[in-house]
């Protein structure tokens, strides 16, 4: 058996949803877990816990007395889910218990989400949402008409968002699970939402970042800026479209990653109308489509404006070897007008080495003839010239021969 049989197999069950029976309350509260505030909370709770249920490495079920509690560890956060029985006469809206109210308030400046689901039964609830304090409210059928769930999104003084819930035909089990898909919708909401302050501060950047491209596009255009000088300036910009990039692809990333799960879980509502009611899907899809495109956008600004600067580097490096071609072709045509010179130069010395020879072997020939006058050989000019003209071409000849086959070497 595969080392990784076991482990991969149980991720169906590693997030089971709570089961509960309706009338309820359930308090959900999602935290940004930064500097391992989650492990604090799970030793914290266990502490506080009458038993532990279930428990794993990425979440857990607690018994608190007659209340259920879970939480739950995710990538970038860490949420509690609290279920607390409704008894008869009990307000809409309770408090939190204390002991889950005191943990919340030591971590509320991690706190990114807080939902609280008065779930009632359609025998019991008013018949009325005005009743539960709503001012107009977004409301679906959920489940092909097995729930009514009712919230108007706005947020308490505690900045706890409420939503109601009225079942109809869901059993224990589709209740958890119905429950825990609106609870998804709200978390992960909130967390691809965390990256639109991001994205308004990139978005100032690549403002100035579009001008200094222009005006880069111009000067290279132009020419009348060094190669050298332009490169430098082209560098620094790439260099801080990458670490603008470094600095935000994790976000980006996340909110892509959250909105697809975010509309997955609308859809997975199967919503229909409420009388004159606006759907709650319909409600978030208006207002968090524009969130999540914005940023969808500005990362595509910020990958487009990096492809732009590395094209401008390209055509920078193109004008550069261009201008070192036509150097090279002045530097050659340079060289062949000096070897032209050269040969010039050379055949002009060759011609007077020829006739520097010439003129000293016809002076040494002139001594040999008067050395022989001198010894008593009587020879006429008219023969010494027959007899030594021949030998002095021959010479002549040679030398010339030699030069040749030197300068062929």
């Amino acid at each position: 058996m595969h080392p990784l049989r076991k482990a991969l197999h149980n991720e169906l069950h590693s997030r089971p949803s709570i089961y509960f029976r309706d009338p309820a309350h359930v308090y959900h509260f999602a935290f940004a877990d930064a500097d391992d505030v989650c492990d604090a909370l799970v030793d914290r709770l266990n502490q506080a816990a009458d038993a532990s249920l279930a428990s794993n490495g990425s979440q857990g079920l607690l018994r608190l007395g007659e209340n259920t509690l879970k939480w739950e560890r995710h990538t970038e956060f860490f949420t509690l889910t609290l279920v607390v029985p409704k008894a008869p006469g009990d307000e809409p809206w309770p408090p939190l218990p204390e002991a889950l109210g005191q943990l919340v308030a030591d971590h509320r400046h991690l706190l990114i989400n807080a939902d609280q689901v008065l779930v009632e039964s359609e025998q019991d609830w008013s018949g009325d949402h005005a009743h539960y304090g709503f001012k107009d409210p977004s409301g679906s059928t959920l489940g092909g008409g097995d729930a009514i769930a009712w919230s108007d999104f706005r947020l308490t003084e505690d900045g706890i968002n409420r939503i109601l819930l009225v079942n109809r035909r869901l059993n224990a089990y589709r209740l958890g699970r119905m429950i825990r898909r609106l609870l998804e919708i709200e978390t992960y909401r909130m967390m691809a939402s965390l990256t639109l302050p991001v994205a308004q501060a990139v978005s100032l950047q690549l403002k100035e970042y579009d001008k200094e491209l222009a005006a880069l596009s111009d000067r290279n255009a132009e020419g009348t800026s060094s190669a050298k000088a332009l490169s430098a300036d082209i560098a620094s910009l790439s260099a801080r479209i990458v670490r603008s990039t470094a600095r935000t692809r994790k976000r980006f990333s996340a909110t892509e990653a959250y909105s697809q799960i975010v509309f997955e879980r609308i859809t997975e509502l199967r919503e229909a109308h409420v009388g004159d009611c606006q759907r709650l899907g319909v409600f978030i899809e208006r207002r968090f489509k524009p969130t999540v495109r914005y940023c969808a956008a500005t990362d595509q600004r910020l990958v487009r404006l990096s492809q732009s600067v590395a094209n401008l580097g390209d055509l920078l490096q193109a004008r550069v070897q261009v201008e070192v071609e036509e150097q090279n072709s002045e530097i050659l045509r340079s060289l062949n007008a000096r070897a032209d010179t050269q040969i010039k130069i050379q055949k002009a010395v060759e011609g007077l080495s020829i006739i520097a020879i010439s003129y000293y072997l016809l002076s040494l020939f002139k001594l040999f003839y008067e050395g022989l006058h001198g010894v008593g050989v009587d020879i006429s000019a008219r023969t010494a010239m027959l007899v030594l003209a021949p030998v002095a071409a021959l010479i002549l000849g040679g030398i010339f021969l030699r030069i040749r086959k030197a300068k062929g070497h």
